[in-house]
């Protein structure tokens, strides 16, 4: 069913309102998992993925058919303060690399059988430079995140979220810093690969947004200092709890983005796991404060929902894994 927003705070109430994970379809997988033909714990961090995605796909033998990666696209106008190695038209040409094929999340998506699409997001009307106003009006943003919430296909049985847009780490470093507090400098990391002049601006940049916009509500800091493509990751990963979709997130934006979701409730996240830690220098840190520990670590920083979409290998492994195994009993084994 659909769900069209007519204020934020629908949105606020629509994602806390959304139901938990089904304990009891836990606990069954946990002991089916206790009568897998192989050593108890033998499969190691597979056996509790399995579990944790069973309790959230409401079966205790769950497969995972039908996986979705979505990628949205975002313009800053903070990128005109040469926060970004690259330059905004960038970001239009790799939407059409996408839409063609080219990038590397498309190959990780079609390695891994998930149907992929991406939504661009006005990319000839930037947001504001955050320096000087708010990122985006209300009306902005809620379009947003309508805009997320409603590329997430109902069927999906796991979602990956990626990104594309030039200056994009500057805005997650500002949310982030917002929201979980420390310093500028702890936040603040290359991207794309600025040089030492690049980051002091980047510095700079978040520095002057955080003392502009004082308000610390979660929604209100994504409006003031993210970006539509982060918010409608906002969007998207919301709508997969309502749905029961459980998420594998991806790198520093993605979880920047994520973030929003975590200070609006406390379990806001429980059908969240950490695909990666990037080589974006405040991820490792941001996925502590997430409660997650990622899957993978290899050095990754493209975005794009790259890392979340190789570690979808991972969880798929655990879930074929799990279903497909037999017991001791219907093997024949001794020892069950």
């Amino acid at each position: 069913m659909k769900t069209d927003f007519t204020g934020i705070s629908d949105f606020q109430a629509a994602f806390v309102a959304a139901a938990r994970r089904d304990d009891a379809n836990c606990q069954r997988a946990r002991q089916r998992n206790s009568q897998l033909t192989k050593p108890q714990g033998a499969l190691g961090r597979l056996e509790d993925l399995a579990i944790w995605y069973a309790g959230w796909r409401g079966t205790d033998r769950p497969r995972i058919v039908a996986p979705q990666v979505i990628v949205f696209a975002g313009n800053h106008g903070v990128a005109a303060r040469g926060v970004s190695a690259f330059p905004p038209e960038v970001t239009v040409q790799m939407v059409a690399n996408f839409e063609t094929g080219g990038a590397a999340i498309n190959q990780l998506a079609e390695l891994f059988g998930a149907k992929m699409s991406v939504h661009s997001l006005d990319l000839d009307r930037p947001t504001a430079d955050f320096t000087a106003a708010p990122a985006m009006s209300h009306e902005e943003l809620l379009s947003a995140l309508q805009t997320g919430w409603d590329a997430v296909d109902p069927a999906s049985d796991v979602l990956v979220t990626g990104e594309m847009g030039i200056g994009n780490t500057t805005p997650a470093a500002a949310i982030c810093c917002a929201l979980w507090g420390g310093t500028v400098v702890e936040w603040v990391g290359r991207g794309t690969g600025v040089d030492d002049a690049g980051l002091a601006r980047k510095r700079d940049v978040v520095a002057e947004g955080l003392a502009l916009h004082q308000s610390r509500d979660p929604l209100e800091v994504l409006r003031c200092l993210g970006g539509r493509e982060i918010a409608a990751m906002t969007g998207a990963i919301a709508r997969a709890r309502v749905l029961h979709i459980p998420v594998i997130l991806d790198g520093f934006i993605c979880c920047a983005a994520a973030s929003v979701l975590a200070k609006l409730a406390p379990e806001g996240l429980d059908h969240c796991v950490a695909g990666h830690v990037s080589a974006e220098t405040a991820h490792p840190a941001l996925v502590q404060h997430l409660g997650k520990e990622p899957l993978l670590s290899l050095g990754l920083r493209l975005g794009e929902g790259s890392g979340a979409a190789l570690a979808l290998g991972v969880l798929q492994g655990a879930i074929a894994c799990h279903s497909g195994m037999a017991t001791f009993a219907e093997a024949g084994v001794a020892g069950g």
